[in-house]
């Protein structure tokens, strides 16, 4: 198996077992010790996001449409779908159904996820 198919493999049980299965603590799993959070500020700052996405949208499901690999960097467009049923950044629950589609660019060493950035198209 090639390293970016590793990689690519790596990445969608991340997006599973963190974003979809709400499994915080799978991080030692798949980042490494010096991992650089880009878009949320460290890991600590990542599980706290995913907190907040999970506390405003508990039905949350995100879904990988395009996934890409080129040596050390995973490029993913995937959707995420739930209804807001929570506070969200002091937005009150609205009972809506959100449709967004995310970006997200991970690099990768040795096996594990080493840096993330995020980007969600408006």
């Amino acid at each position: 198996m090639s390293v970016e198919q590793q990689n690519i493999e790596t990445v969608t049980a991340f997006i599973k077992n963190f974003w979809n299965e709400s499994d915080f603590d799978c991080i030692d799993r798949f980042l490494s010790e010096d991992y650089q959070e880009l878009t949320y500020g460290s890991q600590e700052g990542l599980k706290q996001f995913a907190g907040k996405i999970l506390e405003a949208f508990p039905d949350k499901r995100y879904t990988v449409e395009d996934i890409v690999a080129q040596g050390e960097k995973v490029l993913v467009r995937m959707t995420v779908r739930g209804t807001h049923e929570g506070v969200f950044f002091g937005t009150p629950p609205t009972g809506h159904s959100i449709d967004v589609t995310l970006y997200r660019q991970y690099r990768l060493a040795k096996g594990k996820i080493t840096e993330h950035r995020g980007w969600i198209d408006r």
